[in-house]
């Protein structure tokens, strides 16, 4: 072999490899962003915690296996996976500051969030119940047909008939504590909670009785 195109076979060597190394890593990159959650470990987390991250348990404040007892603490069971995820990475920005659940969501990994939304989506819900007889029926018709007026839509466009959403677009808010459903409306209304654009014009056009009738009406969904 003429020894002048040694070195050459060297360097196109070299880059052989080099260029495997890179396509490899990338491989290896996507591989781990396409990995199937865990439930396992995500119910480990939102039982546990993790006190050497500071994540406190989530079912603390979230009941067992998402049923929350606690009525401004959200109802997390059998919700769409996609929806959980996108709330905990709104919560690390600035459309949707929580004092509390900011701090845990920053601390959980892509792969923690990832886990402990799929645990969530598995677990069977408890259902909830309309409480005030009075304003339910009012809260049916929003809920149904909208106020034409105010022009505001029908919520079971969005969140489906019986309240059980539509996975990866719109949450399941079937048997939601009222007192929650209410709060979060109000957050739209104020701008506290910016993360919906199209929750944040709903909640503008909505007065307190709206709001409480829709709330009651949905926490008794099934």
């Amino acid at each position: 072999m003429n020894r002048a195109f040694l070195p050459v076979l060297k360097s196109i060597s070299i880059a052989i490899l080099a260029m495997s190394s890179i396509t490899s890593v990338a491989y290896a990159n996507e591989a781990a962003k396409s990995a199937k959650a865990d439930p396992a470990k995500g119910e480990a987390l939102f039982t546990n915690g993790d006190a050497a991250r500071g994540i406190v348990a989530c079912v603390s404040c979230h009941g067992e296996h998402g049923n929350s007892t606690i009525s401004v603490n959200p109802k997390l069971s059998a919700q769409h996976e996609a929806y959980i995820s996108k709330q905990l990475h709104d919560f690390t920005g600035a459309d949707r500051n929580n004092p509390v659940m900011t701090t845990f969501a920053k601390a959980m990994t892509p792969e923690d969030v990832k886990n402990v939304s799929a645990y969530l989506s598995l677990q069977k819900s408890a259902p909830g119940a309309a409480k005030n007889k009075d304003i339910v029926e009012l809260g049916k018709q929003i809920y149904r047909g909208g106020i034409a007026e105010k022009n505001v839509p029908a919520c079971a466009g969005c969140h489906s008939p019986n309240g059980a959403g539509i996975p990866a677009q719109f949450p399941r808010i079937a048997g939601q504590h009222q007192d929650y459903t209410i709060a979060q409306l109000t957050n739209f209304r104020t701008g506290a909670r910016k993360n919906s654009a199209q929750m944040v014009s709903i909640g503008k056009k909505m007065s307190d009785d709206e709001m409480k009738a829709v709330a009651d009406y949905v926490a008794g969904l099934k």
